[in-house]
């Protein structure tokens, strides 16, 4: 049945709270993945304005769990550097 002119449609899957929650379980490559067919679908300006704005959204959230697991591996991550008296050490990433 057509709706009637500005009778608004329900709001599409991933507007559910569920959706906005889940970007936490993805992995870094999951969300990257996801982020940029978000980014993909918004620059060919497919799709009506309302999932335009719930997928920017999400792709805030994604851009942002990004952000932290990229922040979490630099943390994680060591150099071995050869320390004065010769024998090597392993220091954070941030000391210089």
């Amino acid at each position: 049945m057509p709706r009637a002119q500005g009778e608004s449609r329900s709001a599409p899957a991933s507007a559910t709270p569920s959706a906005a929650t889940d970007v936490g379980g993805l992995s870094f490559e999951q969300a990257l993945a996801e982020l940029e067919g978000i980014v993909k679908r918004l620059e060919e300006g497919q799709g009506q304005l309302e999932e335009a704005i719930v997928a920017y959204d999400r792709g805030i959230r994604l851009k942002q769990h990004c952000e932290a697991k990229l922040k979490d591996a630099k943390a994680r991550i060591e150099r071995i550097v050869q320390g004065s008296d010769g024998a090597p050490a392993v220091k954070p990433m941030d000391a210089g």
